[in-house]
């Protein structure tokens, strides 16, 4: 092997768009799941948990994979620090999706009819943080390419400042919804009270999380 390419290796950036991809497809489980819940079909929720669990597992093959390479890569245009930053993000978006999951299938609860539509209305907000953040990063590999700068990365940059906004949008639907859930305190028992509750604050991780990424995919193009 040459000089150049022990000092350049493979680049990183495919494997990361890659994975930023399959992250997004797990996120893509939460409406069929929340329809399964809201349809009270317990045995597809179980169904849909697996499937959500596959596509975690094959995002964590493709996270080692681009852990590898950034520990043999040497020169690279952003810091290691800030991609293994958005690696991380980008792998806990994943994981809250799987706990998304998993909580729905602990117990066969059902949602009360007054909650359904605020249900999906957070669900849809917390698809347009992640979709909003899958928008830009699928220009990493081009990024870098451009050395993460230029007209490339102002339009990333553009696209990254509406994500804040996204996600506190998914704030403020969320924090509606924990008072329309505690103003049936009288109608739904305490368990369901707070199986409702770990829902929403799941969701809201998977939101959190997306905007973090979009923070570190910033620093890497404002450095």
């Amino acid at each position: 092997m040459s000089i150049i390419s022990e000092l350049f290796g493979k680049s990183p950036f495919g494997a990361l768009v890659e994975h930023t991809k399959k992250v997004h497809e797990c996120v893509e489980m939460i409406k069929p799941l929340m329809e399964a819940l809201s349809h009270e079909n317990y045995i597809l929720l179980r169904e849909l948990h697996n499937k959500v669990s596959k596509l975690e597992y094959e995002a964590d093959k493709i996270k080692h994979e681009v852990r590898g390479l950034l520990s043999r890569r040497v020169f690279m245009p952003v810091d290691k620090i800030d991609l293994e930053n958005f690696l991380r993000c980008q792998d806990k978006i994943a994981d809250y999706t799987e706990d998304f999951s998993v909580i729905l299938t602990i117990r066969n609860t059902k949602i009360h009819p007054s909650l359904i539509d605020k249900f999906f209305k957070l669900v849809d907000q917390v698809f347009q943080v992640t979709g909003t953040l899958l928008t830009a990063a699928v220009e990493l590999q081009n990024l870098a390419e451009v050395s993460f700068s230029g007209a490339e990365s102002r339009r990333v940059l553009k696209w990254l400042d509406g994500l804040g906004e996204e996600e506190w949008k998914a704030d403020r639907i969320a924090r509606d919804l924990s008072r329309d859930i505690y103003k049936l305190e009288n109608e739904v028992d305490t368990m369901t009270i707070i199986f409702y509750e770990k829902m929403i604050l799941t969701l809201g991780q998977v939101a959190n999380e997306a905007e973090n990424a979009g923070d570190m995919l910033r620093n890497m193009l404002i450095r």
